[in-house]
């Protein structure tokens, strides 16, 4: 008997734009009941790979297949596969149910069908209270459930969403992810683009980050963060003033580096900051003429993974 497709499979996939590569070679399979989180910095080919799957693109080489068939080709397929795009794809004047009814339409459910659809997916959402609504008025985290809500109408298989919480707070980030940990629950496949690594962590059963158009590392988040358990500490130190070149020059000698979009902020990882604990490494670079506020210590997560293989650059490895 032979065995039933995985959910989605990605054989070669290539894809370029005005001859510019996007995708080189890229290979994943996920399996139902699954969330796999892509990571990678702009550009790296996140939302090119999502639009394949979502039949969007079509590759200029390789293959991609959702439930076997061709998610660019066939209609029947695509109907398998719900799209949450990064930009909020709603109509701002309409109201919640009136915006869904009319995506119900466009997914083809029949008249009889529709009302019980929107019913659905306003309840899984927890959108009830704002059924009425008009678009236009809702918070963002309220108008990024209803662009989820739209994508489930038809009770996809698989899921792809593109920065599902992006620039929302705290307390909607937590009720979009209930969301979607309740559609994996269900069965369904998940795949989300983020940049958020404690998002990643808090979702994913499995995780790809990709670099330049090609998958870098690949498994599943257990295994891959398995080494880190031993690793030695990361530190943060924050601080309060500005650096003069002395003050720098301390900080890199002890192992930090500035993160990205932060310049109060520099880490130190892999026990570089010379096996000191916080107090002890605190009050030596404030010796050293480093205006420290304070010291973070804290154990590898994934991020950690992520510097070293964009750092690495490794060939494609995977965890089973």
């Amino acid at each position: 008997m032979q065995a039933a497709p995985p959910l989605a499979r990605v054989e070669g996939a290539a894809l370029s734009y005005r001859d510019r590569p996007a995708l080189s070679g890229v290979d994943l399979v996920l399996e139902r009941g699954t969330t796999l989180a892509l990571l990678g910095p702009n550009g790296a080919g996140k939302t090119s790979l999502i639009r394949l799957l979502a039949g969007r693109l079509r590759p200029d080489a390789g293959s991609v297949r959702v439930l076997g068939g061709d998610p660019q080709s066939d209609r029947g397929t695509r109907r398998t596969i719900g799209f949450v795009p990064q930009e909020i794809a709603l109509y701002p004047r309409l109201t919640v149910a009136e915006n869904l009814d009319v995506f119900a339409r466009l997914a083809g459910l029949p008249r009889r069908e529709r009302r019980e659809a929107v019913a659905a997916v306003l309840g899984r959402c927890a959108l009830a209270a704002v059924t009425d609504r008009i678009v236009a008025t809702l918070s963002g985290g309220y108008q990024r459930r209803v662009n989820i809500a739209a994508s489930l109408l038809a009770s996809p298989d698989l899921i792809l969403l593109d920065e599902p919480t992006q620039g929302v707070d705290l307390e909607a980030r937590a009720a979009i992810h209930a969301v979607l940990a309740s559609l994996r629950a269900g069965g369904a496949g998940l795949v989300v683009s983020t940049h958020d690594f404690s998002e990643a962590e808090r979702l994913a059963d499995r995780v790809a980050i990709l670099a330049d158009g090609t998958i870098r590392r690949e498994g599943s988040l257990t295994e891959l963060m398995r080494p880190l358990t031993s690793a030695p500490p990361e530190h943060e130190a924050v601080l309060e003033g500005v650096l003069d070149a002395a003050a720098e020059a301390a900080l890199r000698r002890a192992g930090f580096s500035p993160l990205d979009g932060d310049h109060r902020l520099w880490r130190a990882d892999h026990g570089a900051a010379g096996g000191l604990d916080g107090a002890a490494l605190l009050a030596a670079l404030r010796q050293a003429g480093v205006p420290a506020a304070e010291i973070r210590v804290r154990r590898p997560g994934l991020e950690a993974l992520y510097r070293d293989v964009l750092a690495a650059a490794p060939p494609l490895e995977t965890a089973a």
